[in-house]
């Protein structure tokens, strides 16, 4: 449970609220939620006491006093300028906050940093702005604006980098300045130790509830963006690998023409020139790619994953293979069709699943940045099948993104909004079930540098053509592209291109 939601208000006269510093049991109604409270500590908070006075309240046996409310935030927290009205058995609380705009205090930022500053142990690293006018922070730089008290709102209902995502995602956070430059400043004095991760008790939580209800801001728990992603079902079906490819990848063909280059290859170009163009350095990964797995006129080649047909499409052109490509996303293969008719090329898109492949086998197998999305689980048969369809004597090309222990997903900011369901796992983890499927490592080639311009490089793309992208992904894809490049720049993230081999009985490869 958030320890947002264990903190219970009851007034004690007006001017002071009492703040339930441990869990009751809840139960609920088809109309209303029941909080029960057997035996707890509670914490008074109220504008005339400089700090909280603890007390613990309660029957020992086994009476329970009850709360009821239609918005557990409205149970929740009870602003200190309303007494709540009492009624036989427990107190009704009417849920206004939603109406209710908040008293008018004065220089709010400078409070928020304060608080912040004593949470993170040091000052902030960046400038902050409130929605009366008021700053605090950094004077240059970056800065922080919360343009509503609905931003603080998302983070007492998610603290953390949801609530953050969804601030800045709805518009109720903005950045003024290089976001960028902003999340650097932020995650290197975390990351040195000159800034701690917020240790949020139950002293720490009066704190925040006590300020919350000063500013005015709390109220019901705010509706996702409607950008983020919502899958269901269980993990990695099949329907749900659909959905969860279509968020992401359904956009529109459209949109992507608007980031990506003319080759429309999502995944790391390899600059041989640091002056090199994105469509030329893309140009130069599809060559080293087809280079490495040997391709000749008249091969037999496989694509899982093909996105919008950059491989695909250049192996066919250029190499002169028989290609053939799988997706799950429909305008992906809409995209692919049309390239194919048009260029007349000896190449199929089929709308299939890796897990549904059932062909002879081909000589050779490329799957660039596919593999993060089959899920740990399944990773296992992912390799198998790759290696069921290769020929004996074949070779696979593996590019696939690795990151530590930390955030496998990438973190809930990706988990929500990009990539639901994806698992990074470090490169040898990868290699040892590659080597479990059968394969032969031949090779491990990094490419993390290379992402770096490849992602800054989508990030300009998006920045030219921000008028044609709705507001809600413009902002999505911002921080996006922004914690992704940093992300792969600072070695948190990296990318690897993995050459493998099916070797012949006689161990020819």
């Amino acid at each position: 449970m958030n320890p947002l939601s264990t903190a219970i208000s009851r007034s004690s006269g007006v001017g002071t609220s009492w703040v339930c510093a441990c869990p009751p049991s809840r139960s609920s109604d088809s109309n209303r939620d029941t909080w029960n409270f057997s035996r707890s500590t509670y914490a008074a908070v109220s504008p005339e006491t400089p700090e909280p006075t603890t007390a613990t309240v309660g029957v020992d046996s086994g009476c329970t006093s009850r709360i009821r409310s239609n918005h557990a935030i409205g149970l929740l927290f009870v602003s200190w300028v309303t007494p709540p009205s009492r009624r036989a058995g427990g107190a009704e609380y009417e849920d206004t906050s939603s109406a209710r705009k908040g008293p008018a205090v004065p220089d709010v930022a400078p409070q928020l940093a304060a608080l912040l500053s004593r949470l993170i142990g040091g000052e902030l690293p960046v400038g902050l702005r409130a929605w009366d006018g008021s700053t605090a922070g950094q004077d240059t730089g970056p800065k922080v604006v919360l343009s509503s008290r609905r931003a603080l709102r998302r983070l007492l209902w998610n603290p953390g980098e949801l609530g953050l995502a969804r601030a800045y995602v709805s518009g109720d956070l903005d950045v003024e300045g290089d976001l960028t430059e902003g999340l650097r400043r932020c995650w290197n004095l975390f990351r040195s130790g000159k800034l701690r991760r917020p240790q949020l008790g139950a002293s720490e939580w009066a704190e925040i509830v006590r300020l919350a209800v000063r500013l005015g801001v709390l109220g019901p728990r705010p509706a996702p963006p409607p950008e983020e992603a919502r899958p269901t079902g269980r993990l990695h079906t099949r329907l749900r690998d659909r959905a969860v490819i279509a968020h992401h990848y359904d956009l529109g063909n459209d949109f992507y023409q608007l980031v990506l280059d003319e080759t429309m290859a999502y995944s790391c170009a390899y600059f041989t020139d640091p002056a090199q163009s994105l469509a030329d350095a893309q140009r130069a990964k599809l060559d080293l790619v087809c280079r490495r797995l040997g391709l000749r006129p008249g091969m037999r080649f496989l694509d899982v994953g093909c996105g919008w047909g950059s491989l695909l499409l250049h192996a066919a052109e250029h190499y002169g293979v028989v290609a053939t490509g799988i997706t799950l996303s429909e305008q992906q293969a809409a995209h692919v069709r049309a390239e194919i008719t048009e260029r007349d090329l000896p190449a199929e898109v089929l709308l299939l699943d890796y897990r549904d492949l059932d062909d002879e086998p081909y000589d050779a197998i490329a799957s660039l940045e596919m593999g993060e999305h089959v899920g740990a689980g399944n990773y296992p048969r992912y390799a198998s099948t790759l290696f069921r369809m290769l020929r004996p004597g074949g070779r696979l090309l593996l590019q696939q993104m690795s990151r530590g222990e930390v955030a496998p997903g990438g973190g809930a900011f990706i988990e929500s909004y990009i990539a639901p369901d994806m698992t990074m796992v470090p490169i040898g983890e990868t290699l040892s079930r590659l080597e479990t499927a059968g394969f032969e490592i031949r090779e491990v080639r990094a490419m993390r540098e290379h992402y770096v311009p490849t992602v800054r490089a989508w990030a300009e793309n998006l920045e030219k053509n921000a008028d044609q992208v709705p507001p809600g992904w413009l902002r999505v894809w911002r921080l996006y592209l922004a914690g992704g490049a940093l992300a792969f720049e600072e070695n948190r993230m990296g990318v690897n291109q993995i050459l493998a081999a099916k070797t012949t009985v006689d161990g020819r490869a």
